[in-house]
């Protein structure tokens, strides 16, 4: 909407400016908001499970480093595994994303407009997904469970896209693209707290840092590659190789993931009044 298809350069390139001057005084004021009022931690700790981490940290604080932390991260098995997964759901997001336009405009020409509000419906959507799972997993605790269902859910909304795209109608688009933005888009809370729990009582900004150096390296492969069948073969082809290949893969590798609910176990070893003995702590200690 901001920026409307024009061919004059001149005016594309005008309007590309203005878009990024408010990006960029949105993104200045939040980083003076964040400068002057974030914390580092909430006074007290939100729940036992962060107490017990805290108190864990303050015991090994001489002994636990950032590359230490990474080691013990990458020999977790369960957490290699969600790694894989979730790069490879949030990598085909990106994807079909970036290449939204022009599969878009191969059936609904001069529809650029509809094209960047279906975008807008695919985020819109998600936020609600990212709520709704969230709220989900406080309920049930099933970290498990929700990330396959939301991971099946996705791959089935992937389908869904592919071959309602062509109807005629792009009411229809809409529709669908805001329906897998939902569980594409809410898998992300979903991946991250199942990462904290696999990982816990490793720093959570390790755990979902690597998780999101996962999502762009997959992102970047699978959008040039998604380019490529997109080119040569058309969309039908594209979208089922990224729905068939891809997220069934990543659906076997979420089941296969162990559900080694750590933060949990930490959480009800409080309870019991020795949150420290539900969880592995550094290497060679017991």
């Amino acid at each position: 909407m901001l920026v409307p298809n024009s061919e004059d350069l001149e005016t594309v390139g005008k309007d590309l400016q203005m878009m990024f001057y408010m990006v960029a005084g949105l993104t200045s004021i939040l980083l003076v908001l964040m400068v002057l009022f974030f914390q580092d931690r909430p006074p007290t700790p939100p729940s036992a499970a962060q107490q017990a981490s805290q108190r864990l940290e303050g015991i090994e604080a001489e002994q636990v480093s950032f590359m230490q932390s990474l080691k013990n991260l990458i020999t977790n098995r369960n957490f290699i595994l969600l790694l894989l997964s979730y790069g490879i759901n949030v990598g085909v997001f990106y994807a079909i994303s970036t290449l939204l336009n022009p599969v878009v405009l191969k059936y609904y020409p001069n529809h650029e407009v509809d094209a960047g509000r279906i975008g807008l419906s695919i985020v819109v959507a998600g936020m609600l997904g990212s709520v709704i799972s969230g709220i989900v997993l406080d309920k049930t605790h099933k970290f498990k469970e929700t990330t396959l269902a939301v991971y099946a859910l996705s791959m089935v909304g992937m389908w869904i896209f592919t071959f309602t795209l062509d109807t005629g109608h792009i009411a229809v688009v809409y529709l669908t693209a805001s329906l897998l933005g939902f569980f594409m888009t809410g898998y992300l809370p979903v991946g991250f707290e199942f990462g904290a729990e696999l990982t816990f009582p490793e720093p959570e900004g390790t755990s979902s840092g690597l998780l999101n150096a996962s999502a762009q390296t997959f992102g970047i492969c699978f959008t040039l590659f998604y380019s490529e069948l997109f080119t040569a073969f058309g969309d039908n082809a594209a979208n089922t190789t990224m729905a068939t290949m891809m997220l069934i893969v990543g659906t076997i590798i979420t089941a296969a993931t162990r559900s080694d609910l750590r933060r949990q176990n930490a959480q009800a070893g409080s309870a019991a009044g020795n949150p420290l003995t539900h969880y592995t702590t550094l290497p060679g200690k017991h």
